[in-house]
């Protein structure tokens, strides 16, 4: 629960007006789950929070969540009594219990109660909050409140007495009386039925507008409220708060090594080397390249704290992922594959992808452009042509006709962003784009550029709850990750070319960094090494996001985007934003 001092008064009345009829959902059935108790105080905080986290399974932690957690914890040690049946409950007995399960289907309802008291035959959920007491009339905010509430329903439910609930607040170690008056109960059992109805129709509700709550909820990189009231309303998001962790990528790709969990570190070891030692906490991706082993403690840790390991060839082909498989719900999926099962709308978006891809390409030429003027504006005039086309192509056929034309263009202009050093070195001659295998050093390089660019979209597709493997523009196979490959085509030349040319102008990358074997080329490790780095430099730098206006890093852009996307997908927002710079 986000912190108490920007929590929301809501008016305790119920809402049924004369005439008006008050209706509830129904008891929950066989299959249904039932609702939590902090989730209807969710419901009453946030009605999307709610939503997001109890009907999409959506899930992120934050300071505010592992502060909760760790006061939690202190009604977790010792062995609680148990709680006698209602009829067995002697009227002069005093007793405390912990951490009491209960639930309901008549009332749809679960809850874990923090502490039980029971005194004079009646009992008492105790709620232990973080924070400090809040200064209001009614002793503290309707939302925990309204959690305390639940549980009390539940005990009567149940078949004990039960007239109050309290909340203990262990900052201010104060505890707050919670009467269970017929306003609370209604605005209460209310709340539940709301939430359990919006999630039965699948409509999220949507996000509050510029609220003071939303820059300290975990939940807001995935929820994304002012960047879907932008579409809603036109309302100017607020510039996204830094990363919760400054976390980045680790590669592995010494052949032999073998990574293991010591403590709350990684350890890289290499026969005849020193161990690479990285805390856990600094590691937001572990990537695997080659022959390199993995311990299955390390496993362990790493799915438990939620960070994907991607899995790559030797040559860097991306071979699939483990971990961090997204919300435990299949609602985006299931959009996806609606939208991909529809040719007309399929087209659509594949012709705003690749006019976006070949904008992009016109940029980066535009930006980088060394060599004489020449023909620069006959190549930037055909490729903005060339991109306004692609919005009255016929089929997939002719748009592939036209992304493969502008491709042709802007790989034979390739040679024009190189310094007079490059160019100088006959090893980096470049006349066209080739692959399987690169033939030569600057087509290795970007082969490199886009298997990382490949990985780095297929974490955050999988994030989202999508299937990177189900696409909408690139044709399917086994083993090719077509919605990853799609939604990467406006960003290979933003971030995988600008990153090749960065390594090969400042000379981070020499003719001898490259080996030759059967009729292809590729880059040794070391020169790989740099290659990543210049990719992960560039994925720090900041951008202007050409819709929202905000400063943001490429890397949490692309976080962001993949957001956007299953936003797009559900159907909150009309369009989905193509990333296309000035």
């Amino acid at each position: 629960m986000p912190p108490d001092e920007i929590a929301a008064e809501a008016p305790l009345q119920p809402r049924a007006a004369q005439g008006e009829l008050q209706l509830y959902a129904p008891g929950a059935q066989v299959d249904e789950p039932l609702v939590p108790a902090r989730m209807v105080n969710e419901w009453i905080y946030c009605p999307r929070l709610a939503f997001l986290e109890w009907g999409h399974g959506e899930w992120a932690g934050n300071a505010d969540t592992a502060a909760g957690n760790r006061t939690h914890r202190a009604t977790e040690d010792g062995r609680a009594p148990s709680l006698p049946n209602p009829d067995d409950l002697d009227p002069d007995a005093r007793l405390k219990t912990r951490r009491l399960h209960l639930a309901s289907e008549r009332l749809g309802l679960l809850a874990e109660i923090d502490v039980l008291e029971a005194e004079d035959g009646r009992v008492v959920p105790v709620d232990i909050k973080t924070g400090r007491r809040p200064h209001v009339a009614e002793g503290a905010y309707l939302p925990e409140r309204v959690q305390v509430c639940v549980q009390a329903l539940l005990l009567r439910d149940a078949g004990y007495s039960c007239e109050e609930g309290a909340l203990w607040f262990a900052d201010s170690r104060e505890r707050v009386r919670v009467p269970l008056t017929d306003e609370l109960v209604a605005v209460t059992l209310r709340a539940a039925s709301e939430l359990r109805l919006s999630v039965a129709a699948g409509r999220p509700p949507p996000p509050l507008d510029h609220s003071p709550k939303c820059p300290r909820c975990s939940l807001l990189p995935i929820c994304l409220p002012d960047e879907v009231n932008w579409f809603r309303k036109g309302a100017i998001p607020r510039t996204p708060p830094p990363a919760a962790r400054p976390a980045l990528p680790l590669y592995v790709q010494q052949p032999g090594a073998r990574v293991t969990k010591r403590d709350f570190t990684l350890a890289i070891q290499v026969e005849g080397q020193a161990d690479v030692v990285v805390p856990l906490d600094e590691v937001s991706e572990l990537v695997i390249a080659g022959p390199v082993s993995l311990t299955t403690p390390t496993v362990n840790e790493l799915l438990r704290r939620d960070i994907p390991i991607a899995w790559m060839s030797s040559g860097f082909w991306f071979l699939g992922s483990t971990g961090q498989q997204g919300p435990r719900s299949a609602a985006v999926r299931t959009a996806q594959y609606a939208l991909a099962a529809d040719p007309a709308r399929r087209l659509a978006f594949a012709k705003a992808l690749t006019a976006a891809k070949i904008r992009n390409q016109r940029t980066l030429l535009r930006r980088n452009w060394r060599g004489a003027e020449g023909d620069r504006g006959t190549v930037l005039d055909r490729l903005a042509l060339l991109a306004s086309r692609t919005g009255r192509a016929e089929d997939a056929n002719h748009l592939l006709g036209l992304e493969g034309e502008a491709a042709a263009l802007y790989f034979r202009a390739f040679p024009r962003l190189f310094t007079e050093a490059v160019v100088a070195l006959p090893a980096f001659a470049f006349e066209r784009r080739n692959r399987r295998p690169p033939a030569d050093p600057v087509n290795a390089c970007l082969s490199l550029g886009y298997a990382l660019l490949t990985r780095t979209f297929g974490a955050a597709l999988t994030a989202v709850g999508l299937d990177p493997w189900k696409g909408l523009h690139h044709v399917e196979r086994p083993g090719r990750p077509a919605l990853a490959l799609d939604l990467i085509e406006p960003y290979r030349p933003i971030l995988a070319d600008s990153a090749v040319l960065t390594a090969l102008n400042n000379g981070e990358l020499g003719p001898d960094d490259f080996v030759y074997a059967a009729g292809g080329c590729n880059l040794k490790p070391r020169a790989r090494k740099s290659l990543i780095a210049a990719y992960e430099r560039r994925l720090d730098q900041e951008t202007t996001h050409p819709v929202f206006g905000y400063q943001v890093s490429m890397r949490r852009l692309l976080q962001v985007q993949a957001r956007l996307f299953a936003r797009w997908l559900l159907g909150e927002i009309p369009d989905y934003p193509h990333y296309v710079p000035r």
